[in-house]
């Protein structure tokens, strides 16, 4: 058995094309669909629970004359932005395909995924103009109310976050969690603050919690941009190996040769092969195809594949 390489793919000499076969597992997509349905709806109850505390805490930074609350107020904007977005995404994924949109929609949460991380630089870039402003000119701050509205908001992003780790954990969720997990740490900060300033007067403390909570969000954001920008490139998943998958294929009886073969990313946890196969005989393609279809969906849990069987000519 043989498996070439060219040009970025498998590649040996390829004959006339003669047949395909598509695979597709639908009590996983059975599977897969509920667990969408619960992620919609815990993330519209995650955008309304935030919305509202946004409200009070940008009425409460007004009454109090605190920046910082105001400040954290519209953070738990763009917080539950984000969450909305994520929310229309999952929704939108759920609809059938299409005569336009073969596979459906579910990449909506792939782009919803890229657009939440555009917008979580863009609240980073705020807090650290914002971190910057303060320790040039510091601001004074009304300690209590920040103490207090801090730690509803605390308890308020862990509940979200609970409920979110309880989703099923692709793109679009992460990003969504990212937002939770900086406006979790956000409100720690701001609670520490509102305690050393209550106590000590010392403002400064505002600002440089606030630009290590902006370093935190920054990492997880750049690596969420860089997995969505992958997935919509159709990149190979980082959880395969192109040229292990392709020597298991090779290493079935009945398969002379591989080549052409792809690997991609649908949408979260769905991933997608194709590749031309080269067989000794037709005769043996239902029982290669038996074992080629077992063989990827139990060793790397692929199950959108398809396949195309060609019979070798004897050089």
């Amino acid at each position: 058995m043989s498996l070439g390489h060219h040009h970025g793919h498998f590649h040996v000499k390829r004959p006339k094309l003669r047949h395909a076969a598509h695979l597709h597992h639908d009590p996983a997509g059975h599977s897969h669909h509920k667990e969408r349905s619960h992620t919609t709806r815990t993330m519209l109850w995650a955008f309304l629970f935030t919305a509202v505390f946004a409200v009070v805490e940008a009425l409460t930074g007004w009454w109090s004359g605190s920046l910082a609350l105001i400040s954290d107020a519209g953070h738990m904007v763009s917080d539950a932005l984000s969450l909305g977005l994520g929310t229309f995404a999952v929704w939108i994924g759920n609809r059938p395909p299409t005569q336009r949109h073969s596979y459906g929609l579910q990449r909506a949460e792939v782009i919803a995924a890229l657009l939440n991380g555009v917008l979580l630089l863009t609240v980073i870039s705020a807090i650290v103009y914002e971190a910057i402003m303060r320790i040039k000119t510091p601001t004074p701050v009304n300690g209590l109310p920040v103490i207090i509205v801090a730690f509803f908001g605390m308890l308020l992003n862990a509940v979200n976050g609970w409920m979110l780790s309880r989703m099923e954990q692709g793109l679009n969720t992460r990003a969504a969690m990212i937002h939770v997990i900086g406006d979790f740490l956000g409100s720690v900060a701001a609670l520490l603050a509102g305690i050393i300033v209550w106590w000590t007067g010392w403002m400064p403390i505002d600002p440089i919690l606030s630009l290590v909570v902006a370093a935190l969000m920054l990492y997880s954001t750049v690596r969420i941009l860089t997995e969505a920008i992958h997935v919509l490139m159709e990149g190979v998943p980082d959880t395969v190996s192109l040229h292990e998958v392709g020597e298991k294929l090779a290493a079935i009886q009945g398969i002379h040769s591989v080549h052409d073969l792809h690997i991609w990313t649908l949408a979260s946890g769905m991933l997608a092969l194709s590749a031309h196969l080269e067989l000794d005989s037709l005769d043996s393609w239902p029982r290669v195809l038996e074992r080629t279809q077992s063989m990827l969906n139990a060793d790397h849990g692929i199950e959108h594949v398809t396949l195309q069987p060609e019979v070798r000519h004897p050089v």
